[in-house]
């Protein structure tokens, strides 16, 4: 699946993939279709909050989990309690017995205003207490859907693009960027060894947070993945897609095949000479 000598990613699949269906569901998916890791986004799915049920999925599939995402959305807000520090300590503790070595995390929403003052400080020193890396996400302005209305919000503190910040580890998501107008490959030269974490997904530049299949929005996926083949980047690549429209088993498992096959492609490109 990769080129001799030029190893690519593994290649994990999210559990949120296949909502409404379950975090079991999603890790039989990812065994059947091929994929090499499970990403488990800490939900409200009771399965989703639970090492023993985690690991258990994991052994039984011969999964492994590549990555716990803390429940940082705002339809977890009560997941785990409303202290969001003690979030992540439980969600570092969860990593450490499913055996991930990342947590993904969002930056703090506006209101969020005791969590949200040294954040960047507070992070580090999660990390250097617990030893598991906090991958921080780009997330991007909220804009009005409405082509009258073109007015954005900043809704993150200390902001949106974790390139601005001095984060040790951070994660691209390319739905994300593709709301915020951003270059990905941009970002992820300015990020450098700093980023050790990939959602790959795709998005139309929209308001909305598409979360397609990569390759059929506009932010470039296919440009982006060879960029991190040629950068030797050695991290995680996740795919966090919206599979909520499909009608059938059959049709959620062709599109998570089709974003397998994009990425193996894509990812095992060797570089050009020079590159």
């Amino acid at each position: 699946m990769s080129s001799p000598g030029h190893p690519r990613p593994r290649i994990g699949l999210s559990t949120v993939s296949v909502y409404p269906e379950s975090t079991a569901h999603a890790f039989s998916y990812a065994a059947r279709t091929g994929y090499e890791a499970v990403e488990v986004m800490v939900g409200i799915d009771a399965l989703s909050q639970q090492a023993s049920a985690i690991k258990q999925l994991s052994d039984h599939h011969d999964m492994p989990v590549s990555a716990v995402h803390a429940p940082c959305l705002l339809f977890t807000q009560r997941v785990w309690g409303l202290e969001p520090w003690g979030k992540l300590e439980r969600s570092a503790e969860m990593a450490h017995d499913v055996g991930a070595e990342v947590v993904v995390v969002h930056p703090p929403f506006r209101w969020q205003r005791d969590y949200a003052l040294g954040f960047v400080e507070g992070i580090a020193a999660l990390e250097e207490a617990t030893g598991i890396r906090f991958a921080v996400e780009n997330m991007y302005p909220w804009r009005a859907s409405s082509r009258r209305n073109r007015r954005s919000l900043e809704m993150y503190v200390p902001g949106w693009d974790p390139s601005d910040h001095e984060y040790a580890n951070t994660c691209i998501d390319l739905s994300h960027a593709a709301i915020a107008h951003s270059d990905v490959v941009a970002m992820a030269e300015r990020l450098g060894p700093r980023l050790r974490h990939i959602h790959l997904t795709d998005g139309t530049g929209s308001a909305k947070d598409e979360h397609l299949v990569p390759g059929r929005g506009t932010v470039g996926a296919d440009a982006f993945l060879r960029h991190l083949t040629a950068s030797g980047f050695d991290g995680e690549v996740v795919l966090e897609i919206n599979t909520r429209r499909c009608r059938t088993v059959a049709e959620r498992e062709a599109d998570l095949r089709e974003s397998l096959e994009f990425a193996i492609e894509h990812l095992s490109a060797v570089p050009a000479s020079g590159t």
